[in-house]
Order: structure tokens, then sequence, then C-alpha cells
């Protein structure tokens, strides 16, 4: 067993994320492989496999261990800053609250929580100045957070406030019980007014810091639905059932038409738009993504809960400049 040990009392962690190791890798390193998949110093990840912090079929084993194809790794990622965030006072747009929810609308260019390059200035620090209950709720330097938007992906943002609710939620996140409707502005000259992608994201082998479609990816299926045209454009409504980093601009890209303002999976398709319309595309400065909607039961309660985001004025004015509205 290469000195592998079952696994036993184990430093306290945080959400756990898996994969599963792909033909390709099968043989090689845990620590050289985990390493590249997660895009992190490999003296890093050695030190979360000798903590404990990452599993190979739920067991504890060595850096040097050799992974077999399609078997199940966990790992759990340390605070990357001390869990005792000072509260920061901000501009909080709050859409809905009660003593068990706060429900915020998070402004395109807001980081949610504290990371590698960004102790400060992020969602959690003002929505602990707001609701100082949040500390301690949910995992490390990510007080009453059970899911996350993209730094510059506006809209609809829940946090829980009471350990009940952060424990319902989060299962109703994983178990895909939760609505969750975003509105996008896509280059497309194809005539559907519907569609679907239904396939699987997973981190790209090579470009460490994007995701792709592959094989060997984790499930995720986006519906998408026109709501309004302009030459090249359209304007959808997205409904994900999955929650994969990045999906609505990966399947976007999949199916053959990017969102507007995306600098990782975009395209230079304004130049093919019609003269009026390519200054306005071209300058865009951030993926033309917004959370509309999400709905849920309510945590603690039971009532549905439906909180709807209204379309920030960076979209509007995009889309009123495209079709003279």
């Amino acid at each position: 067993m290469n000195g592998d040990r079952e696994s036993g009392p184990r430093p306290e962690v945080g959400d756990w994320e898996s994969t599963s190791v792909p033909a390709e890798a099968g043989g090689e390193r845990l620590d050289r492989w985990l390493s590249r998949e997660l895009a992190e110093p490999r003296s890093q990840v050695q030190r979360w496999i000798r903590e404990g912090r990452v599993l190979v079929d739920r067991r504890v084993v060595r850096p040097s261990h050799a992974v077999e194809a399609g078997s199940e790794v966990r790992w759990s990622r340390p605070p990357r800053v001390d869990d005792r965030i000072v509260p920061e006072a901000g501009e909080l747009t709050i859409l809905f609250e009660d003593p068990d929810l706060l429900v915020v609308d998070k402004p395109a260019g807001l980081t949610v929580h504290p990371g590698a390059g960004r102790p400060t200035g992020t969602l959690v620090h003002r929505a602990l100045a707001y609701a100082p209950e949040l500390a301690g709720i949910g995992g490390p330097g990510r007080p009453g957070i059970v899911h996350r938007l993209d730094k510059d992906t506006s809209g609809v943002m829940v946090l829980a406030r009471s350990p009940a609710a952060y424990r319902a939620l989060s299962a109703a996140f994983a178990e895909r019980r939760v609505r969750k409707v975003y509105e996008a502005i896509l280059f497309t000259t194809h005539s559907r007014d519907r569609w679907t992608i239904d396939a699987p994201v997973g981190r790209h082998p090579q470009e460490r810091t994007r995701m792709t479609v592959r094989s060997d990816g984790r499930p995720a299926v986006s519906h998408f639905e026109v709501v309004a045209r302009a030459p090249g454009l359209a304007r959808v409504r997205v409904r994900i059932e999955t929650g994969r980093t990045h999906q609505i601009r990966v399947h976007a890209k999949e199916g053959g038409t990017p969102l507007v303002g995306d600098p990782v999976y975009g395209e230079a398709r304004w130049k093919a738009l019609p003269a009026p319309l390519r200054a306005a595309v071209k300058s865009f400065p951030r993926p033309a993504l917004h959370a509309l909607e999400l709905a849920f039961d309510h945590p603690v309660l039971g009532d549905p809960v439906v909180i709807t985001a209204p379309t920030p004025s960076d979209l509007s004015e995009l889309w009123a400049s495209l079709t003279g509205g």
C-alpha cells in the first residue's frame, strides 16, 4: 500500500471538493497531478496531503502515492486568510432579509469572499458589518456563504444567517432544489429561440485557470431562452440545473454563442456586427451576465421564496444602445 494509512482524525476542514482521476493521469504522483489540477504550488499541495486535507478513495495517503484512473480524489482547502475577518463598511443592496436569511444584489466587480490576492474588500466583509451574526456560520473565511458568483457577475446571492439555514441551504443547492435564472447578452446568428447544453464541465487540461467541456468533467446542464434580439446578438435568460464554475460562460461558448464582454471564453465577434453596434459591444468591460432570480423553499419555515435582482444599469444601457430603445 506504499505506506498509505486509513483515514483517521483530520484537521478541521471546510467544504470538500472532489474529482475523478482521468485515464491519462493513471500512475502519476498525487502531489504532481493535483498541483496541476488545482493550479496550486506543488509544495502547498504536499502540505495539504500531509495534513489530511486530501483523500484518495476516502483514505489519507502520501504525496508520492500513485493515483489510479477512476479513483476519487477529495480535498478541502484551508482558509487562505485569517478566519477572523474584520468587518468593513460598504454599500450593500438588500433584496430580502429575516432572522435566517440575508439576500443581496451583488454588484459586478465585487469579489464574494477573501482569497489569494484579495484579503479585504469583499462582499462578506460588508455583510459582516451589516449582520455580525454571520461570523462562525459556514466554512472558514466564508461566513454565511452557501453559493458563489464570479467577481464580474452581478445579481442575487443568498447568505445564511443561522446554522440551521446554512445546513438546509447547502443541502438544497447540492441537491439541485434551487431554481437559478440568469440574464445574459450573447453573440448569435442562429434562429433558435430555445436550446439546452448538457455537457460536463471540468478544468482545462493545459490552461489551469480556465474551465472547459470535457468527458470526465462534472455534469452540467444549462437551458437558454431568447427574450429579445439585435443584429448578431440576443438577450437571453439562462436557467441552470447545476452550478459549476464558469458554467454559463463555458456552455455559451460550447453552443457557439459566447457572451459579450467575456475576456476568457468570449470571441471578437463584434468585428462582424453592423458598424453602429461595434463600439458599444467591443468596449463592454465584463461578461454580460447577471444572476436574475433565485427560488427555493425557506430553509427554516419551508415557505416558497422567490428573489429577483433588477437588471443592472450597465446591461440595460448596453442593450438600449444596441436596439435604439
